[in-house]
Protein backbone atom coordinates (compact mmCIF):
# COMPACT_ATOMS: atom_id res chain seq x y z
CA UNK A 1 0.00 0.00 0.00
CA UNK A 2 1.40 3.33 -1.08
CA UNK A 3 0.86 6.65 0.60
CA UNK A 4 0.18 9.52 -1.65
CA UNK A 5 -0.21 13.20 -1.12
CA UNK A 6 -3.08 14.86 -2.88
CA UNK A 7 -3.69 18.55 -3.28
CA UNK A 8 -7.32 19.63 -3.46
CA UNK A 9 -8.64 22.73 -5.21
CA UNK A 10 -8.05 24.95 -2.16
CA UNK A 11 -4.35 24.07 -2.09
CA UNK A 12 -4.46 21.93 1.05
CA UNK A 13 -2.59 18.69 1.13
CA UNK A 14 -4.42 15.50 2.01
CA UNK A 15 -2.61 12.27 2.78
CA UNK A 16 -4.34 9.07 1.90
CA UNK A 17 -4.01 5.60 0.64
CA UNK A 18 -4.28 5.06 -3.09
CA UNK A 19 -6.46 1.99 -2.58
CA UNK A 20 -8.87 3.69 -0.16
CA UNK A 21 -9.79 6.79 -2.16
CA UNK A 22 -12.79 8.89 -1.28
CA UNK A 23 -14.34 8.33 -4.69
CA UNK A 24 -17.77 6.83 -4.86
CA UNK A 25 -18.92 4.41 -7.47
CA UNK A 26 -17.11 1.37 -8.78
CA UNK A 27 -14.45 -0.28 -6.74
CA UNK A 28 -10.95 0.08 -8.18
CA UNK A 29 -9.83 -2.86 -10.23
CA UNK A 30 -13.36 -4.01 -10.91
CA UNK A 31 -14.68 -3.60 -14.41
CA UNK A 32 -18.37 -3.06 -15.07
CA UNK A 33 -19.64 -6.33 -16.39
CA UNK A 34 -21.84 -6.28 -19.48
CA UNK A 35 -23.74 -9.20 -17.96
CA UNK A 36 -24.50 -7.12 -14.84
CA UNK A 37 -25.68 -4.21 -16.99
CA UNK A 38 -27.85 -6.50 -19.11
CA UNK A 39 -29.39 -8.04 -16.00
CA UNK A 40 -30.03 -4.59 -14.57
CA UNK A 41 -31.67 -3.46 -17.82
CA UNK A 42 -33.81 -6.59 -17.92
CA UNK A 43 -34.94 -6.03 -14.32
CA UNK A 44 -35.78 -2.45 -15.23
CA UNK A 45 -37.78 -3.57 -18.27
CA UNK A 46 -39.62 -6.17 -16.21
CA UNK A 47 -40.43 -3.58 -13.58
CA UNK A 48 -41.77 -1.24 -16.27
CA UNK A 49 -43.95 -4.04 -17.73
CA UNK A 50 -45.37 -4.79 -14.30
CA UNK A 51 -46.03 -1.10 -13.68
CA UNK A 52 -47.89 -0.78 -16.99
CA UNK A 53 -49.94 -3.88 -16.17
CA UNK A 54 -50.89 -2.45 -12.75
CA UNK A 55 -51.82 0.84 -14.39
CA UNK A 56 -53.99 -0.95 -16.97
CA UNK A 57 -55.83 -2.87 -14.24
CA UNK A 58 -56.34 0.32 -12.23
CA UNK A 59 -57.82 2.12 -15.25
CA UNK A 60 -60.10 -0.84 -16.01
CA UNK A 61 -61.36 -0.75 -12.44
CA UNK A 62 -61.99 3.00 -12.65
CA UNK A 63 -63.78 2.60 -16.01
CA UNK A 64 -66.09 -0.02 -14.47
CA UNK A 65 -66.70 2.24 -11.49
CA UNK A 66 -67.62 5.15 -13.76
CA UNK A 67 -69.94 2.95 -15.84
CA UNK A 68 -71.72 1.73 -12.70
CA UNK A 69 -72.14 5.28 -11.43
CA UNK A 70 -73.48 6.44 -14.80
CA UNK A 71 -76.07 3.63 -14.73
CA UNK A 72 -77.11 4.70 -11.23
CA UNK A 73 -77.42 8.32 -12.35
CA UNK A 74 -79.61 7.32 -15.31
CA UNK A 75 -81.82 5.21 -13.05
CA UNK A 76 -82.21 8.10 -10.59
CA UNK A 77 -83.03 10.55 -13.38
CA UNK A 78 -85.68 8.17 -14.67
CA UNK A 79 -87.16 7.92 -11.18
CA UNK A 80 -87.06 11.70 -10.78
CA UNK A 81 -88.89 12.16 -14.09
CA UNK A 82 -91.56 9.71 -12.94
CA UNK A 83 -92.08 11.57 -9.64
CA UNK A 84 -92.15 14.92 -11.46
CA UNK A 85 -94.85 13.60 -13.76
CA UNK A 86 -96.81 12.30 -10.77
CA UNK A 87 -96.58 15.71 -9.10
CA UNK A 88 -97.94 17.39 -12.24
CA UNK A 89 -100.81 14.92 -12.36
CA UNK A 90 -101.60 15.51 -8.68
CA UNK A 91 -101.55 19.28 -9.30
CA UNK A 92 -104.19 18.69 -11.98
CA UNK A 93 -106.26 16.67 -9.53
CA UNK A 94 -105.54 13.26 -11.07
CA UNK A 95 -104.02 10.50 -8.96
CA UNK A 96 -101.62 8.42 -11.07
CA UNK A 97 -102.39 4.70 -11.16
CA UNK A 98 -98.73 3.81 -10.57
CA UNK A 99 -98.71 5.97 -7.43
CA UNK A 100 -101.75 4.14 -6.07
CA UNK A 101 -100.10 0.78 -6.79
CA UNK A 102 -96.96 1.92 -5.01
CA UNK A 103 -98.94 3.01 -1.93
CA UNK A 104 -100.79 -0.32 -1.84
CA UNK A 105 -97.50 -2.23 -2.15
CA UNK A 106 -96.03 -0.29 0.78
CA UNK A 107 -99.12 -1.08 2.88
CA UNK A 108 -98.70 -4.81 2.11
CA UNK A 109 -95.05 -4.69 3.11
CA UNK A 110 -95.91 -3.03 6.43
CA UNK A 111 -98.60 -5.63 7.16
CA UNK A 112 -96.18 -8.48 6.48
CA UNK A 113 -93.58 -6.83 8.67
CA UNK A 114 -96.06 -6.42 11.51
CA UNK A 115 -97.16 -10.07 11.24
CA UNK A 116 -93.55 -11.27 11.33
CA UNK A 117 -92.84 -9.26 14.48
CA UNK A 118 -95.81 -10.85 16.32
Amino acid sequence: MFLSVQVDSSGREAAGSSSAGSRKGRKPGRKGSKVDMRAKLERSRQSARECRARKKIRYQYLDELVADREKAVLQLRKELDMYTQWARSLDEGVIPEAALQMVEEEKRKELLKDRQQE
